[in-house]
């Protein structure tokens, strides 16, 4: 790649206060460096400085981050290139040049600059989606977050309760929904359930959708006949404040996560919600992930192994000599690679084809998640041929195609498959 494609090259040692630039021409020859406080209003300043000294042609940037507030900050200029650079990368082009372990801001700056102007072709540039799918990608990441923070808040109650009041877990199926908050926020220990009135606590069961009248006499025979764990005043009182505080903290999670699920159905269909809306195991929650996962962009990806090892479905085959090894793939964007063991795990109670593949990997001796992940591998690859040709997925087609081959759980997955791909350079990951 020519070095006169951009007019300058810009590298960024970013920082939580301050940054670190260097500047190159057109020829790869430098212009100077400098620090940049970390202000909106400093970095509009630099940037105009910069686009005023090359009013012409864009401008390579390269730093060491790939989301975030400098890359938001400069991704609204349309004449700047972003080039993000992996921290796994610059480290071990330190160390290769600085063995001794020396480390510094303006040297990081100089190695960033250097891969921007010698090892450009290995970077990936930074190509924003539309604003709906980038939109779309923030809610549904920001609703796997709170999520997530919800299980971890509900592993805490469960494991408070189990202390000093651990019959709830057993008369709940979920805690952390809202008939597990509401019960422990009117009745956080069992002294104050068996005091309340029989008639009450069926209420309240009745109040929150509990429909069978077997279950609620189940639950009030069992209440009756419960024996309390502990007698240890500050094991009940510090119990139940505590349980307080966590059922405080899952209730508002409940309300966000809701709001947000609200919020994304709320949106305007997306353009490629067709090609991903008939997917087998893809409901209202993995669809919009979908979605997002590919995008709208379709030169993005050359190839569905390409996607597979962005991802980090695509395992890792490491060779030297006669010892060749395969190992499961760390450096990926992690909630991408979720996405597609979900929506693969989900796809096995749906598809016919993904159970038998799924059975097939397990019969040959593979864990729960090393098959599933060789599902998501298929299953890039069949999506991406989809996506690629506008074509949403059918079932039948694909079993119909199948059933001249040796089997989908065999070879039906390469029906799809780019004719440019071949299986050294696409292994199924192990």
């Amino acid at each position: 790649m020519p070095l006169s494609e951009f007019t300058a090259y810009v590298a960024i040692d970013w920082a939580d206060r301050q940054h670190y630039w260097r500047l190159a021409d057109a020829e790869g020859t430098h212009l100077g460096h400098g620090d940049l406080r970390n202000t909106p209003e400093t970095i509009d300043t630099w940037v105009a400085g910069l686009l005023a000294r090359f009013p012409e042609g864009p401008l390579a940037v390269c730093l060491e981050q790939s989301r975030g507030g400098l890359v938001y900050q400069l991704g609204k200029y349309a004449r700047l290139v972003l080039f993000p650079v992996h921290p796994a990368t610059i480290a071990s082009f330190r160390q290769a040049f600085f063995p001794s372990g020396a480390k510094g801001d303006p040297g990081d700056t100089a190695l960033l600059l250097e891969l921007l102007l010698q090892h450009r072709p290995h970077l990936r540039r930074l190509d924003p989606d539309t604003a709906e799918t980038r939109l779309l990608g923030m809610l549904i990441e920001q609703r796997r977050r709170l999520v997530d923070e919800r299980t971890r808040q509900s592993n805490r109650l469960t494991a408070c309760l189990k202390m000093y009041f651990p019959q709830p877990l057993d008369w709940i199926d979920n805690i952390d929904a809202p008939l597990g908050c509401d019960f422990l926020e009117r009745w956080p220990t069992l002294q104050q359930l068996q005091r309340a009135k029989p008639e009450t606590v069926e209420r309240f069961f009745r109040e929150h959708n509990s429909r069978s009248e077997t279950r609620i006499q189940e639950r009030m025979k069992a209440i009756r006949a419960a024996v309390a764990a502990v007698h240890d005043t500050a094991l009940l009182e510090g119990g139940a404040a505590a349980t307080a505080a966590l059922v405080a903290l899952l209730q508002t999670l409940n309300a966000t996560i809701a709001s947000l699920d609200q919020q994304i159905a709320a949106l305007p269909k997306h353009p490629e919600a067709d090609l991903f809306a008939g997917l087998p195991g893809a409901g209202p929650v993995l669809l919009p992930r979908l979605i997002v996962a590919f995008g709208t962009r379709r030169e993005r990806f050359r190839s569905a192994s390409e996607l597979a090892a962005y991802s980090g479905i695509a395992p890792v085959t490491k060779q030297s000599g006669k010892s060749k090894s395969v190992h499961f793939r760390r450096a990926c964007p992690a909630f991408l690679r979720q996405t597609f063991h979900e929506f693969a795990a989900h796809s096995v109670a749906k598809s016919q084809w993904a159970r038998q593949f799924y059975d097939h990997q397990r019969a040959t001796g593979k864990r729960h998640h090393a098959a599933v992940r060789s599902l998501a591998f298929k299953w890039i690859r069949i999506l991406f041929r989809c996506w690629k040709d506008h074509t949403p997925y059918d079932e039948a087609r694909y079993l119909e195609r199948c059933s001249s081959r040796r089997g989908p759980y065999d070879q039906g997955a390469d029906l799809l498959k780019p004719p440019s791909v071949t299986e050294s350079e696409d292994p199924t990951p192990e």
